[in-house]
């Protein structure tokens, strides 16, 4: 035998049920929702035939309480009328119209850039984003020089003292060829940055990033040479591709055709995790970022692929 529909609850009627529980008083209650007080005690004594049971205890004097259904349906009260008055906000906003430019760093964009963009085209479609991969050095730069409203850069290459939100964090591993054992030649050839990056900030006698790699093996006392360096991921690839060196990624990373991570027991020192930031500029173009910035950091926080 079907089950009948349940009942429905009258989103006026919570909203008068909130202002009694809030105010302590049907006649503050009445005053706040504009009603008369006699009409708050009808909705009052409906809401109360719907539910089947009493929520509100009137005390002496007028006092009012919530019993212990009254404290349960006030906190389940309050998420429904939230959840409505926001569902409502978004149907009758206007729709954002423009242009947003956003700035990502090459070694994470594969698998997020595609989810964000169509996120973003969902709440806002009348938005268009302007994309610029590159190194996270080369984004702070143009961040700071107002040509980017959002950024993520790679924790280490953000302009100091600027807000920045920490929305990712990945292993770092080593990668080498399928065919080659480069990784297991001494002293260790290595593809990575190049040492006079026009863009590394001011502040940092080397790129974060190729220190990183330089400090994890003196640390373990593996020597290395230099093969190849590029200031591209994809250059560096090529490079390991190609079996002339090893080079670094993040953990989840696609990788080439003929490429691989090293093993741990391969004989390789641990690589540092590294870290992601969210950024927006001093002056974003409004409300697009605030919008985008929220597909961003859902992308990126719900990844659940080491990614």
């Amino acid at each position: 035998m079907a089950m009948g529909v349940p009942a429905g609850l009258d989103l006026d009627l919570l909203r008068s049920f909130v202002a009694i529980a809030e105010e302590g008083s049907f006649t503050r209650a009445a005053n706040r929702v504009g009603r008369t007080q006699s009409a708050v005690s009808l909705q009052m004594q409906r809401l109360e035939g719907v539910l089947g049971q009493v929520v509100i205890v009137r005390g002496k004097g007028g006092s009012v309480e919530l019993n212990q259904q009254g404290k349960y349906l006030l906190e389940r009260a309050r998420e429904l009328l939230a959840l409505n008055d926001d569902v409502m906000r978004s149907m009758r906003a206007v729709p954002v119209h423009g242009t947003v430019r956003l700035g990502i760093p090459e070694e994470v964009s594969a698998r997020r850039l595609p989810r964000i963009l169509d996120r973003f085209a969902h709440v806002a479609p009348a938005v268009e984003v302007e994309v610029e991969i590159a190194a996270s050095c080369l984004l702070a730069l143009k961040l700071k020089n107002a040509e980017l409203d959002l950024a993520v850069l790679r924790s280490g290459l953000e302009p100091r003292d600027w807000p920045a939100v920490e929305i990712w964090r990945s292993a770092t591993k080593w990668v080498t060829s399928d065919e080659h054992a480069q990784h297991l030649r001494d002293p260790l050839p290595l593809s990575t940055s190049p040492l006079g990056c026009p863009w590394r900030p001011a502040e940092y006698s080397e790129c974060p990033w190729r220190g990183m790699v330089f400090r994890a093996l003196e640390q373990a006392g593996r020597s290395y040479r230099i093969v190849s360096t590029s200031a591209t991921l994809q250059g560096q690839m090529a490079t390991a591709q190609s079996g002339l060196a090893v080079t670094s990624t993040l953990v989840g990373d696609r990788l080439l055709e003929g490429l691989r991570i090293v093993r741990a027991d391969e004989g390789l020192p641990d690589l540092p995790e590294c870290r992601y930031l969210m950024l927006k500029a001093r002056d974003p173009r409004q409300p697009m970022t605030d919008i985008l910035a929220a597909q961003v950091q859902d992308v990126f926080g719900t990844a659940n692929d080491g990614t």
